[in-house]
């Protein structure tokens, strides 16, 4: 362990971003991430110009989703599967939570797509951590 008066620190070991370049990298970390304060907020007002996906197995979904989101599980995502979206909304994708790169995964495919997008981190894990209701299917979406 280095002792206190050791000149070495972990943190200015590589000298911080200018406040500019530190601006631009958040700026652009916030326009592809949404967290799910934000998309409850907006959802519970009603808010139009963005759609909810989740990314994890229609099985996963049955279970327990966001309230209005859809199911489109990332393998599955394809022109034909996305067909009815609209390239005006932005879509949210989410997973399992921020273990699972499921949701990530799904983004840069609806961004092949030409889809707007970003993913909402923590997914339905920190979604229902925050509390907020969730719904279900209540039935095998394979049948």
């Amino acid at each position: 362990m280095t002792s206190p008066t050791t000149p070495f620190s972990f943190v200015l070991e590589i000298p911080a971003a200018t406040p500019e370049a530190a601006q631009r990298h958040f700026l652009a970390k916030l326009s592809v991430e949404t967290d799910p304060a934000d998309v409850f907020v907006d959802l519970d007002r009603k808010k139009k110009g963005f759609v909810v996906v989740d990314t994890r197995s229609k099985e996963a979904y049955a279970e327990r989703h966001v309230p209005g989101a859809l199911s489109i599980p990332t393998r599955t995502i394809s022109a034909e599967s996305t067909a009815h979206l609209s390239k005006d909304d932005v879509i949210v994708t989410y997973c399992w939570g921020p273990g699972c790169n499921g949701s990530t995964r799904a983004a840069a495919r609806f961004a092949a797509l030409g889809f707007r997008v970003k993913e909402m981190i923590g997914g339905i894990e920190y979604w229902v951590k925050e509390g907020y209701a969730t719904e279900t299917t209540g039935r095998d979406p394979a049948r």
